[in-house]
């Protein structure tokens, strides 16, 4: 098995591609160790020293390092930890583990006065912010809009990212205001 990895925008964070599919939709966040529980690969992830996060999308893994270790030192840990793995044929996810598989939005939300500018935000976010975001190990979700601000979620290698404010602001932020008039400010939560 041949695992690829790319770096990410976020010095933290790796990006490891295994070639074959890590979840069949949605996606997964493992913050802290504590979250791992529900899967047996973020907990075998979890055992190396220096892993402070993992991320699953659907064909990536995305982990994260505490600062005071260098890549050089976790890196074969993980590689070797995600071979073990795959190889063993355990799901990635434990059976009713709670897999993201929307936008994380509160349901019900859609059928108010902003519906329509919702479903715009959504269709946006979907169609140009995730795909990019995904290439870089990470994923934005829409977590609510509300007086003209639109509230996301940054998850993998997007969290904590030095340059995730930059990205918001200047990226989506003006992405969603050139569309949607009513977008007057995005704000990560």
């Amino acid at each position: 098995m041949f695992i690829q990895t790319e770096s990410t925008p976020n010095p933290a964070t790796l990006k490891f591609l295994p070639g074959r599919e890590v979840l069949p939709e949605g996606s997964a966040d493992f913050p802290d160790a504590a979250s791992a529980r529900r899967s047996p690969l973020a907990e075998r992830l979890f055992e190396i020293e220096g892993v402070t996060a993992a991320f699953f999308g659907p064909d990536f893994i995305t982990v994260a390092k505490s600062d005071d270790l260098e890549w050089a030192h976790v890196k074969p840990a993980v590689l070797g930890a995600i071979m073990d793995h795959f190889t063993s044929g355990v799901p990635t996810l434990r059976e009713g583990s709670g897999q993201s598989h929307g936008d994380g939005h509160r349901e019900g939300a859609e059928d108010g006065p902003d519906s329509e500018t919702i479903a715009q935000i959504k269709e946006l976010l979907d169609s140009r912010v995730r795909p990019a975001v995904a290439q870089d190990g990470g994923d934005i979700t829409f977590h609510g809009f509300e007086k003209g601000v639109v509230y996301l979620h940054m998850k993998g290698s997007c969290a904590g990212c030095p340059s995730s404010t930059m990205t918001l602001k200047m990226g989506i932020e003006n992405l969603l205001r050139h569309y949607i008039p009513d977008v007057l400010e995005v704000r990560p939560i």
